[in-house]
């Protein structure tokens, strides 16, 4: 084997999107982020990542940086060394994962023909995250509801599927994959409008096939109102990704608040002298099959709703309810309680058992485990104070011991760190134990802001970034809190990471829809990466070496992470690798020089080495 070292950049400005990347012992690393979630479970967990740890995690190093031309705002999607992701400017892009290089762009105007209805008129965009599903992807339009789906080699269009002909109806939530489907929830912009056009739609998850597009189902989360105004509307369903449970066939999403209700039920809840409910008991003016602020479960063939548990109170919403004292606005909501995520999948062990449970975090701020099987409540705590932006929002994510979560807190509430005595009316990030919902440690965000992105748990790191002017993304210590490395990004971040083979790539900027309210928050126009060295690709097989004193470099199958050989180079191995003709070069040694003055245990090394097949 044969590497020659590469020098890095360091001190590069990143704007909108950054790779972060490092090399340490490898086995059995997954190198693929396939939608919002990672996998089929929502944990946003990088499974097997051991490129990155809570000691190497230091030293990750810009490496490149592309420019997209506008904000990007959704965690991107990486596979076979490829990263796809859509930018505010109405592009989606695929870009080289290792040098940053354009591979394609498409206007998903020009493909599609859609002119944008979301925030942005005139422009067709995309806020979610790509999924990745053998030679395509499928990806929700921001207004009006298409999904479609592209080539990955070139971008093409195959499909194009409308899930709600309602103008202001669009898709926010990035598809799961699962056996030649990809499912997918449907939300909408109808509470915007003034109370006399307000509102008709219905929240609903949807079935398509891979191949065609075709809707094998869709099931909605209100009762029918026909279309018209003065019945239940709302319950959307926008954040992050559905999670799947093989096992049980089932498949779990979050919803939104009601836009409207009936004017029986408003009068009923004017007549209570606008009281408010606690959120595990139902209120008594909703009628049955109101799913609005909860946790469902959903058969995977047929779309019948297996059980639903409703966690909000009374939470009718529409955008006149911002200006006080409005009549306009319904009486009595209670706090924010959308589930702005949907929930994940992770074990529990409680009174001497294991219980499978789906987790998530409301706007309210209140995190729930409900039993898989039939939404029995296990345990539900306050992970902080919920507002108009959150509480939790857009994605927690757990690696099965503790569940992690923002608080954005945008409306400055002072709040405990739990179970400190200290307390912040900034954003913050939270663990929670996975077992019982206890709070083992929060972090208040040190730039002093919100928190609205969602986070990113890989091998005992937590990675969150900040919507302050300047962008910082920080990597804490998972099992204390500790923050252990930070990078300014240049411009506000809104989005969540992703991270494959020791490398992790978050967007940023984000000045748009309700960031207009925001004057701090920032644009940005670029992606970039960062490395501490070069992970190499050849034919399937990928090789990276190690900063451990005796020099190890490994050679890994790409397709499961598994490590095929291993060599011992005797010193530092802090370059990369190139590949030629059946032979690899790599060079070692790095040791008292540059960052290496702060790691005594590097080693130095005088030799360049090449191995051969």
């Amino acid at each position: 084997m044969a590497f020659k070292q590469n020098q890095n950049s360091h001190g590069l400005p990143v704007i909108l999107l950054l790779a972060l990347c490092l090399f340490i012992v490898v086995n059995n690393a997954v190198a693929e982020w396939l939608n919002h979630g990672a996998d089929i479970y929502n944990r946003r967990n990088a499974k097997g990542e051991i490129l990155i740890n809570p000691k190497t995690v230091r030293n990750l190093q810009l490496k490149w940086k592309f420019f997209a031309g506008k904000d990007i705002s959704a965690t991107p999607a990486v596979a076979n060394g490829v990263v796809y992701f859509p930018s505010w400017n109405g592009y989606l892009y695929a870009v080289n994962a290792l040098n940053g290089d354009l591979i394609w762009k498409r206007n998903l105007g020009e493909l599609t023909g859609l002119s944008g209805t979301g925030t942005i008129v005139d422009v067709c965009v995309s806020r979610s995250t790509p999924t990745v599903a053998g030679d395509r992807l499928i990806i929700g339009i921001y207004g009006p509801a298409f999904v479609i789906a592209v080539t990955r080699l070139a971008g093409n269009l195959i499909w194009s599927t409308r899930l709600d002909p309602r103008p202001l109806a669009l898709i926010t939530q990035s598809g799961t994959l699962y056996n030649g489907a990809v499912f997918i929830g449907v939300s909408s912009l109808e509470e915007i409008l003034p109370s006399t056009q307000c509102c008709t739609f219905r929240g609903s998850l949807a079935k398509l096939s891979v191949h065609t597009g075709s809707i094998l189902w869709q099931t909605y989360t209100l009762p029918d109102n026909d279309g018209k105004l003065n019945g239940y509307s709302g319950a959307a369903i926008w954040g992050s990704s559905p999670s799947i449970d093989i096992s049980r066939n089932l498949i779990y999403v979050g919803t939104g608040n009601l836009y409207n209700a009936p004017p029986e039920v408003l009068a009923c809840q004017a007549k209570q002298n606008s009281q408010t409910t606690k959120p595990s008991q139902p209120d008594q003016c909703i009628g049955p099959d109101v799913n609005f602020d909860s946790i469902m479960a959903f058969d995977l063939d047929s779309g019948k709703i297996e059980w639903a548990r409703q966690l909000g109170g009374y939470d009718v919403f529409y955008f006149a309810c911002l200006v006080p004292g409005n009549p306009d606005c319904p009486a009595g909501p209670n706090l924010d309680a959308d589930f702005g995520e949907a929930p994940l999948l992770v074990t529990a062990f409680v009174k001497g058992r294991m219980v499978d449970v789906v987790v998530a975090v409301q706007k309210s701020g209140f995190a729930w485990a409900l039993d898989r099987d039939n939404g029995d409540i296990i345990w539900f705590n306050m992970a902080g104070p919920g507002s108009k932006d959150g509480g939790g929002i857009w994605g927690s994510a757990t690696e099965g011991i503790r569940v992690y979560t923002n608080i954005a807190n945008s409306d400055r509430i002072s709040f405990t760190l739990a179970p400190s005595t200290l307390k912040t009316t900034f954003g913050a990030w939270v663990a929670l134990d996975a077992n019982n919902g206890d709070i083992l440690w929060t972090t208040a965000n040190p730039s002093n802001d919100d928190c609205q992105g969602p986070v990113t748990i890989a091998n005992g790191v937590l990675f969150a970034g900040s919507v302050a002017s300047n962008g910082p993304f920080y990597a804490m210590d998972a099992s204390t809190g500790e923050i252990l490395w930070v990078y300014n990004t240049g411009a506000t971040i809104y989005g969540g990471a992703a991270v494959s083979y020791g490398c992790v790539y978050v967007g940023s900027g984000y000045s748009i829809g309700l960031a207009k309210f925001k004057p701090t928050w920032t644009a940005g126009t670029s992606l970039s990466d960062a490395c501490e060295g070069s992970v190499v690709i050849a034919n399937g097989v990928l090789s990276a070496g190690s900063v451990a004193s005796n020099g190890p470099f490994y050679v890994m199958d790409t397709s499961i992470g598994e490590i095929l050989w291993a060599y011992n180079t005797c010193a530092t191995v802090y370059g990369g690798a190139a590949v030629s003709y059946g032979c690899v070069y790599v060079g070692s040694g790095y040791h008292s020089i540059g960052l290496a003055k702060f790691h005594p245990t590097w080693t130095a090394g005088t030799s360049l080495q090449k191995a051969s097949s």
